[in-house]
């Protein structure tokens, strides 16, 4: 079962070698800036409409406020900064009358992946590419002229399916650099009862969210954590899975299987496989539910703010059983 990786097996060689394995540009013809989107269709939407049989409700998605994850370990990124422009005690004081009314008004300042968010596939770059085989240049400093969030505004609807890897091996949460292999997750989906098809958005739970909710968010945000080893980018390549989403900052297994890149699973899944990503999610409630009545599948709607050229975007996923 999980397991830490600690036998450097990952080498440059084998990561650029699963790469071209797993390449999709031009699979959906030399314009597309969806990736494995695609693989959607509509009989899979109103399939997933069916899965709607309680009319219960969750969110997956982490509050947007100053006790967010940020603490500063990774690039810029930092907690939402919520402003007032105009409020309550402006309106009792008489401030607002001059307009014939009175209200409240507000702003909010947050890099796009603080919190719950999807990655686009404009986010990470193979060499000098990005998915399709776009150039990596084509994100400048006027934000991303191909993949960008905004390209998949109507796509983010479907079957979702949760694989609680936490519970299934019998912890409340995995460990920091425990990796989750493929074999992990075929015996996680066995034991639910559950098959993970093709157009899926495919959660996965590590625990890790509801006990850095618990116990503070520690290095939970560019620290070490729990997540997918890298031999799984080869399996959701060929499960087809429209998305994959974790409830870690980063998906994959950290400290990383190697020195000799950043992020490895990472540089397959987004540019190579073009599988939008999903991070941050919070899956407690639902993952409660779903051992409950052991209905692991359900209708999934996430979609981003189209920010025109965003290389990521926050959202509140919704699973609705």
């Amino acid at each position: 079962m999980v397991h830490r990786h600690t036998d450097g097996t990952l080498d440059m060689k084998l990561l650029r070698e699963t790469a071209e394995k797993c390449k999709n540009w031009g699979k959906w013809g030399p314009d597309d800036e969806a990736g494995t989107l695609n693989y959607i269709e509509p009989a899979d939407v109103i399939a997933a409409a069916g899965l709607i049989r309680k009319g219960k409700v969750f969110s997956l998605g982490l509050n947007f406020d100053s006790n967010g994850p940020q603490v500063g370990l990774w690039g810029s990124r930092f907690n939402p900064i919520h402003t007032m422009l105009a409020t309550g005690t402006d309106a009792v004081a008489g401030n607002q009358d001059a307009g014939g009314i009175r209200y409240a008004d507000d702003m909010v300042s947050l890099p796009l992946q603080c919190g719950t968010q999807w990655d686009a596939l404009g986010h990470i770059f193979y060499d000098d590419k990005m998915w399709n085989g776009y150039d990596a240049a084509l994100v400048d400093s006027g934000g991303a002229q191909k993949n960008g969030i905004e390209k998949v505004k109507d796509r983010m609807v479907g079957r979702g399916v949760l694989l609680d890897v936490a519970r299934h091996i019998g912890v409340e949460a995995l460990q920091e650099g425990d990796a989750i292999s493929r074999d992990d997750l075929d015996s996680c989906a066995e034991a639910q009862g559950v098959e993970v098809k093709r157009g899926d958005f495919l959660l996965v739970r590590t625990g890790m969210m509801e006990e850095r909710l618990k116990n503070g968010w520690g290095g939970y945000a560019g620290g070490d954590a729990p997540g997918l080893s890298f031999d799984t980018a080869e399996w959701l390549h060929g499960k087809e899975v429209a998305a994959i989403c974790c409830d870690t900052w980063g998906c994959e297994v950290r400290p990383n299987e190697t020195d000799d890149a950043q992020q490895p699973w990472h540089w397959v899944v987004i540019p190579m496989i073009g599988i939008t990503m999903g991070e941050i999610f919070v899956m407690g409630e639902l993952a409660d539910d779903c051992a409950d009545d052991g209905v692991w599948e359900f209708f999934f709607c996430a979609p981003p703010l189209p920010i025109t050229g965003g290389v990521g975007s926050p959202i509140n996923p919704i699973a609705i059983k």
